[in-house]
């Protein structure tokens, strides 16, 4: 990645936190997965994510849909196994407001939560409902057979 790549993902004096809304039950996030992390999703009931892997520190909800879709669409699904999809889930807010907001582009839709690989545990148990799929994206390269209602792959 260029420095000026960079410097404008992280622009000079930018504030890089925000603070959270009001106070509300429940959170709603969302998560751009592919398809070996979807299917632990589904092997999990729906109702959680999967432990992260020892070169992957933290969990990264995110905290609106056009961004999560522009990871799956863009990042996930070019790549093999060519297959992005964009999760929401809801998670309680008292919980959740203790991860602060991070600012990670140069743009207002840039914005996710860190969590520590370490807290994924607990934040799983304060998941309210079960983890739905809204979105898929498929690249050419994909291979298997879709669902033509749900549109997921049908060996999920």
């Amino acid at each position: 990645m260029t420095h000026d790549r960079l410097r404008h993902l992280f622009p000079e004096r930018a504030e890089r936190t925000l603070p959270w809304p009001d106070a509300a039950p429940t959170v709603t996030l969302w998560r751009p997965v592919g398809l070996l992390e979807l299917r632990l999703i589904r092997a999990a009931n729906w109702r959680a994510y999967p432990p992260r892997l020892p070169d992957q520190p933290i969990f990264y909800p995110v905290l609106n849909f056009e961004y999560a879709e522009e990871i799956a669409r863009d990042w996930n699904a070019p790549r093999p196994p060519y297959a992005g999809f964009v999760t929401r889930f809801e998670v309680q807010g008292d919980f959740v407001r203790r991860y602060a907001v991070q600012v990670v582009g140069s743009e207002a839709r840039h914005l996710e939560l860190w969590v520590p690989a370490e807290d994924l545990e607990a934040f799983n148990a304060h998941l309210v409902g079960p983890v739905e799929v809204v979105a898929a994206y498929y690249g050419p390269g994909f291979r298997g057979e879709r669902d033509p209602l749900t549109k997921l792959p049908l060996d999920l």
